[in-house]
């Protein structure tokens, strides 16, 4: 899991049907990339993005001025970041998104990296009787959870109460098949699972432990260690992120822009 490619240059790759195939296949095989030393505009970063598909908007994050679908993700010491939990992006919603792009702007000087898992690692590492335990339920995911935190602040619920009316909890298959690559994958994370399906409450509760656990083994996972320029790409469909909240009171600035999903999350169809 995760691949650095060296000596790019952004304004040449999107440009080039070639060149996009290459690293969108790349991003497939790999789940995430890393392309360091890309000092270039938002714009630049949008127009790449662009190229993986649809611009999702985001209802919790600002946008960048002249780049309108590139949000900003900003933690200061007077707003430091709150979330510092496993996700995948946007669970919440019906179609979660494909890809994710993240453009480092401000970097601390120490601290502040991101993880990712690979959930199609820690699917594939599951025994046989947990695959078929797992393979007809569904799990419900909900952006009031999510973000709790801004929630209980002052006015916070103000705030986000059209993001929570269009928002309300989704159901989703904790087995998630790849529409592209057909490989499965585990599909919960603790910032938006609220609780499986059909099991009692119990039963939801251990069985989610169990898999937060397993789902970022070591073995499944990578670290990057940002630096001003660095862009990361990412599928949601096949893995789990953390940033690591270790910077405070230093200042950190990402550019994220994220990528509409072209369907929803299909389960398995039929016997392992």
């Amino acid at each position: 899991m995760g691949a650095e490619l060296l000596g790019v240059d952004l304004d040449t790759v999107v440009a080039s049907a070639a060149a996009l195939a290459e690293i969108k296949a790349l991003a497939l095989e790999q789940q995430v990339l890393f392309l360091p030393d890309q000092d270039v505009p938002a714009t630049t970063f949008a127009a790449l993005a662009r190229e993986f598909g649809t611009e999702l908007p985001h209802p919790a994050y600002p946008r960048v001025a002249g780049a309108p679908t590139v949000q900003i993700l900003e933690s200061t010491e007077q707003r430091p970041s709150k979330i510092e939990r496993w996700h995948t992006d946007m669970t919440f919603s019906r179609v979660p998104p494909d890809w994710t792009l993240l453009h480092g702007q401000i970097i601390p000087a120490y601290g502040g990296d991101t993880l990712w898992s690979s959930a199609l690692a820690a699917y594939d590492a599951l025994s046989q009787p947990m695959k078929r335990l797992l393979e007809p339920l569904n799990a419900v995911h909900d952006f009031s959870h999510g973000f709790r935190e801004s929630l209980a602040e002052a006015g916070g619920r103000e705030r986000l109460a059209g993001a929570i009316a269009e928002n309300p909890p989704v159901s989703h298959p904790v087995i998630r098949v790849h529409p592209e690559t057909g490989r499965r994958a585990l599909f919960v994370n603790p910032l938006f699972t609220t609780h499986i399906e059909g099991v009692t409450a119990a039963e939801s509760e251990a069985l989610l432990a169990f898999l937060y656990q397993h789902q970022v083994t070591e073995e499944f996972t990578v670290r990057l260690h940002w630096a001003p320029g660095t862009l990361a790409i990412w599928d949601n469909r096949s893995t789990l992120h953390k940033p690591v909240n270790d910077f405070f009171p230093q200042h950190r600035r990402l550019h994220r822009v994220t990528i509409a999903g072209r369907s929803e999350p299909r389960g398995v169809s039929s016997a392992i």
